[in-house]
């Protein structure tokens, strides 16, 4: 497989995603609390940590779909909360994945891929199914090019969620829970193409119920409790010899399997 390439950033040490006193309140209730955490280059950042933990939202803020309370988010330096950034070209360039697929229905699994390169990267058509193409049979989808969402597995709709993602050539790819709407035997088909990406180079930031998959995957692996974030450390010492007791606590039933 073609690596991908940093556009931007070159240096490891460059973040290409920081994320600043970020906090995020649904009425009286405080969902994220103070975030920190910075995403460099070919990182592959695996969140991890109970449901209602924070984890989504805090993916949702990153790709704007929800507005953060206070807080920065910095895409290359450029501070995205910052008005005079237009919201549209920074979701252009950070990609996401959602667990319920998000594919249009009424279009194919080609359309589907070349709808956004079009309408929001403004290509033409035949640069659309060109690139689409290239991304469907990375996903290993090149032979479903025709075939409706409502014909395919849910393995088989993450796998065109992901071509349609990578379709737009973005820095960053989001994952929020790719695997959690699978049967257990589509999970593994969908971890492949994504072990895939991490080894190709594809900064990702991965919100994930797989242990294996971030011990194995990730370059850093965060610890989110109630808002927080409680541990942020390489999967070695995540996984092995955790700092905190609610980390400990948390992975236990993993690491005594």
């Amino acid at each position: 497989m073609e690596a991908f390439k940093c556009k931007i950033n070159k240096e490891y040490d460059m973040p290409v995603i920081k994320v600043s006193h970020l906090s995020k309140v649904f009425g009286e209730h405080e969902v994220l609390k103070d975030i920190d955490f910075n995403t460099n280059c070919k990182d592959v950042i695996c969140i991890i940590g109970a449901s209602g933990s924070g984890k989504s939202t805090l993916l949702r803020c990153i790709n704007m779909l929800e507005a953060p309370t206070s807080g920065e988010i910095y895409h290359n330096n450029n501070n995205i909360m910052d008005k005079q950034n237009k919201i549209t070209t920074y979701r252009s360039k950070v990609g996401m994945v959602f667990q319920s697929f998000n594919l249009f229905n009424n279009m194919t699994v080609l359309e589907n891929c070349m709808v956004g390169v079009i309408k929001v990267l403004k290509k033409d058509k035949k640069y659309a199914k060109e690139i689409s193409l290239k991304y469907l049979e990375k996903v290993g989808m090149g032979l479903y090019l025709n075939a409706k969402p409502k014909q395919l597995s849910g393995g088989q709709k993450q796998r065109v969620a992901i071509a349609r993602a990578l379709a737009m050539e973005p820095e960053v790819l989001l994952f929020d829970e790719p695997t959690s709407a699978l049967d257990p035997e589509m999970v593994g088909e969908v971890l492949k193409v994504m072990r895939e990406l991490a080894k190709d180079g594809m900064t990702m930031i991965i919100v994930t119920h797989e242990m294996a998959f971030a011990r194995d995957v990730s370059t850093r692996t965060i610890f989110m409790e109630n808002g927080v974030i409680v541990e942020n450390d390489i999967p070695e010492i995540i996984f092995n010899n955790p700092s905190n007791p609610r980390t400990r606590e948390f992975l236990k039933r993993f690491m005594d399997s």
